[in-house]
């Protein structure tokens, strides 16, 4: 969500922390990213990240460096003549546009002070740097010939302007009755008519200030006088605070990073979220994570296909032991044939092909089919086997059944861990898990080598009333924080008849009644969001004294028993809940 408001937002950071810093260092990382070296006698040493990349443009001062090719690229040399050692007067945008601009005076060969402007577009694939002097350019990291845009030429001398952005204008510069004069000419939705009429502003900050405007109508022809005001004030309020840098930057997680934003995000308050003391270290944390929860994803893709395969095994087998045990409700009958024709022996003639008898318990006629080829005392004996042999087919395929029954909930639950893994400690938690619960082989290693087992940690919130509340993202981290973390009258909560994780809320020593009710809700969401049932609507979640809660001896890792407990429904939510500082 590179937007305007994040660029206005990362503008006043860098003007705030460079003004007055020469740039020491310049380096070409790559084709098309630079790596800046600013000193400033009051803030220190800065380095700033630029990127044109198309895919993923990005500018944010970071403290990591990364190694420059052995001889410089022509576009660094011609930086390092113009900017090296020029001192940086001004940083800023124009209006919301996703541009930056960096405003460097120093002196040139001849000795007479001179201005240039490093300009980095963070516009997708149409993202560049160019230097400028004045309004013409200089040179671009991404030359653009008219071979490759008939809209505008990227070209040493040309004069530079800023692509047209479709008739959209500046909300910093908007007036009240301009804003209302074209409230009222729009037939779009209210935030459709906000992103296609001002320039910088994405889906989600429209969303978010028809949120703060509490509009909901479909289009903007059924606004009321009152609510056309009322968005009219959060537009207007959400400008102000860019134009005084009232920002709190935060990221927003699903359980992965979803979304990210400079400002306060009611259309994300259901969302964990995750606040920086400035846009940068948003901006690198955000773009580190998403690398990261990128790559376990795609290294839990190959378990998440095992795991599905051995799923749909188990429960192929399941349903024909099913069918089988089904097919047992006959042993009773076949149990009464047997006594009814024993009974009836002596009135039945050799070779009869049926028997008709009466049934002692009911008083009506039964007809039982013979096997004509053997006496009526063999038939009985017949039914007795057939009896026999579905009754210890029955008791061989309970125990079979309850034990396939807990493999299938524990595949379940281990489906819902990858979905939620975020380290690969987590990761190897799971395979260690299918392992031991004799699912995959474990690859053999060679002899003599030695493996660093990374282990994975619990999530860990703190509610609205400051109470911690601890999350096991796999069945090993349940059964730790469970029955190794958690204290006797912590408080245990866990989706009722559903894979999900164990949240222990800590008590502090103190009973239940003690506690504000919505800290119980808070966990209960909690429970609800990593488990199965969290698009739902709302969940059963079961809770207990931690002492209350047993796990049977040879139970699978996460299965626990427990008889008394108490319930509540709950929304899947994060709303209220604020991860703690690692």
């Amino acid at each position: 969500m590179f937007d305007g408001v994040t660029i206005a937002a990362l503008a006043r950071e860098l003007h705030t922390l460079l003004q007055e810093g020469r740039i020491q260092k310049i380096a070409q990382t790559e084709k098309d990213e630079l790596i800046l070296t600013v000193r400033n006698a009051e803030n220190g040493m800065h380095r700033v990240y630029l990127s044109a990349n198309a895919s993923l443009p990005l500018c944010y001062l970071t403290e990591k460096n990364k190694p420059a090719p052995p001889t410089a690229p022509a576009f660094c040399m011609l930086l390092r003549k113009h900017l090296q050692n020029g001192r940086i007067t001004a940083v800023d945008t124009p209006g919301l546009e996703r541009i930056l601009r960096f405003h460097v005076e120093h002196r040139n060969e001849m000795g007479d002070l001179v201005t240039h402007i490093l300009v980095i577009e963070l516009m997708g694939k149409h993202s560049n740097i160019i230097l400028l002097e004045g309004d013409q350019i200089v040179d671009a990291i991404k030359r653009v010939s008219s071979m490759t845009s008939s809209v505008r030429e990227v070209l040493p001398g040309r004069d530079y302007f800023v692509p047209e952005t479709q008739g959209k204008e500046d909300p910093l510069s908007e007036s009240g009755e301009s804003f209302l004069q074209k409230l009222s000419a729009s037939e779009a939705a209210p935030a459709g008519f906000l992103q296609a009429s001002y320039r910088g502003i994405s889906s989600e900050i429209a969303e978010e200030i028809c949120a703060r405007a509490k509009v909901t109508e479909e289009s903007v022809k059924e606004l009321s006088e009152e609510k056309r005001e009322a968005l009219q004030g959060a537009f207007f309020g959400l400008m102000e605070d860019i134009r005084e840098g009232r920002f709190a930057p935060a990221i927003y997680y699903d359980p992965e990073p979803a979304h990210y934003s400079a400002v306060p995000m009611q259309v994300f308050a259901e969302l964990k979220k995750k606040e920086f003391p400035s846009i940068s270290r948003l901006l690198e944390s955000y773009y580190e994570e998403k690398s990261a929860s990128t790559r376990i994803r795609q290294k839990s893709q190959d378990l998440r296909k095992v795991v599905q395969t051995i799923l749909e095994r188990n429960v192929h087998k399941y349903d024909l032991q099913a069918k089988q045990l089904s097919d047992t409700d006959k042993k009773e009958r076949f149990r009464k044939y047997g006594e009814l024709l024993k009974a009836y022996a002596y009135s039945i003639p050799q070779g009869a092909k049926e028997a008709e008898v009466e049934d002692y318990e009911t008083g009506e006629t039964i007809r039982i089919a013979l096997d004509e080829t053997l006496s009526p005392m063999e038939n009985a004996n017949r039914f007795f086997d057939r009896y026999t042999k579905l009754k210890r087919t029955k008791e061989a395929l309970i125990p079979l059944m309850e034990e396939g029954g807990r493999k299938i909930e524990q595949l379940r639950g281990i489906q819902m861990a990858l979905s939620i893994a975020e380290t690969e400690g987590d990761l190897a938690e799971i395979r260690e898990e299918l392992y031991e619960g004799g699912f995959v082989k474990k690859n053999p290693l060679k002899a003599g080598t030695k493996v660093r087992k990374e282990k994975g940690t619990p999530l860990h919130f703190v509610t609205t009333d400051g109470y911690d509340v601890y999350v096991g993202k796999n069945n090993t981290q349940n059964d730790h924080l469970t029955f190794h973390f958690a204290m006797p009258d912590d408080i245990w909560f866990h989706a009722n008849d559903m894979p999900g994780s164990h949240v222990i809320l800590r008590a502090n020593g103190k009973p239940m009644e003690e506690i504000p009710d919505r800290v119980f809700e808070e966990a209960a969401s909690l429970a609800a969001y990593y488990s199965s049932g969290k698009s739902d609507g709302k969940v059963e979640i079961d809770y207990a004294y931690r002492k209350e809660i047993k796990k049977p001896p040879g139970a699978a890792p996460g299965y626990v028993i427990y008889h008394t407990n108490y319930s509540l429904l709950a929304k899947a939510s994060l709303n209220g809940l604020q991860p703690a500082e690692s």
